[in-house]
């Protein structure tokens, strides 16, 4: 559904992308993880039509964004990562404008708008201002918005950044009910556990490039099942082990304050980044 060979997208001297390839395949809920700048918008905005790629190929719904942006455009549906719903109209007229720009009908319109706001659950707030939202229910009809054209793709740029921890929740649980109804979801976060609960594959991108792409449960397999955290002079050190029994044995050797616990995602993250002896 995605394909993307050798991107490059270049600033002046500087490379946000530099030779990311990689393809997503239809119903797959891919994130792409990394800190901020490392490359994550850049390649939402590629893809979305919103900036022009320096080198390579890029193809989404099999339409190629240089050659034929415009039916690249009509492939995918765009939630970014800054809230940009107008404040001034309600939220069905939210849904009414973005559907006239993709040429829908009044009729289908209004009935699509209809479904969406019920499937968001906004449906009692259709004829209020949207500036009246919170932040998590301005999210939900961000995502209704996006997908009112009826897109085979849903590109995710930071969907939950600055929301509380349940509300980050709910759309987590609207996202993975939007993949089961066959949409392919492009997902990119910096908040590493999003991608553990949510992602059927994972990439790591870090400074412009693309530093591991497997599963979750992969990904954490390279590094071992069970980590002590021990605390130290010099900061915090992780070491990770194969089984429970080992990691066990290993702990009752060490004499500084520690945690047993099992390796997570982001374990996988800061070793393949190489970001470990950092932290």
């Amino acid at each position: 559904m995605i394909l993307r060979d050798n991107l490059q997208k270049k600033y002046g001297e500087r490379m946000a992308l530099n030779g990311v390839s990689l393809r997503v395949a239809p119903g797959e809920l891919f994130a792409y993880l990394g800190p901020n700048g490392a490359g994550k918008s850049t390649t939402i905005r590629i893809l979305s039509g919103l900036c022009r790629l320096s080198g390579g190929r890029a193809l989404v719904g099999g339409a190629d964004v240089e050659a034929d942006p415009l039916g690249a455009k009509r492939q995918c549906g765009l939630v970014g990562q800054h809230t940009n719903v107008d404040n001034d109209l309600s939220l069905a007229e939210n849904l009414d404008i973005h559907g006239r720009l993709f040429g829908m009908t009044a009729v289908d319109r209004a009935e699509r708008a209809r479904a969406l706001l019920d499937y968001v659950d906004l449906s009692e707030r259709r004829e209020q201002r949207a500036g009246t939202l919170s932040g998590g229910m301005k999210r939900r009809l961000m995502i209704a918005r996006a997908l009112m054209h009826r897109p085979k793709i849903l590109f995710l740029d930071e969907p939950t950044v600055g929301l509380d921890a349940d509300v980050r929740r709910r759309l987590w649980g609207l996202i993975k009910t939007i993949q089961a109804g066959g949409a392919t979801i492009f997902l990119t976060t910096h908040y590493i556990e999003e991608a553990e609960f949510l992602a059927d594959r994972v990439a790591f991108l870090d400074d412009g490039r693309l530093r591991a792409l497997d599963t979750p449960d992969a990904l954490k397999a390279r590094v071992g099942e069970w980590a002590i955290d021990r605390a130290g002079p010099d900061g915090l050190r992780t070491d990770y082990f194969p089984g429970h029994e080992a990691a066990r044995r290993a702990a009752q050797g060490f004499r500084e304050a520690l945690t047993l616990r099992r390796v997570s995602l982001e374990d996988a993250f800061l070793r393949m980044t190489g970001k470990e002896s950092s932290c």
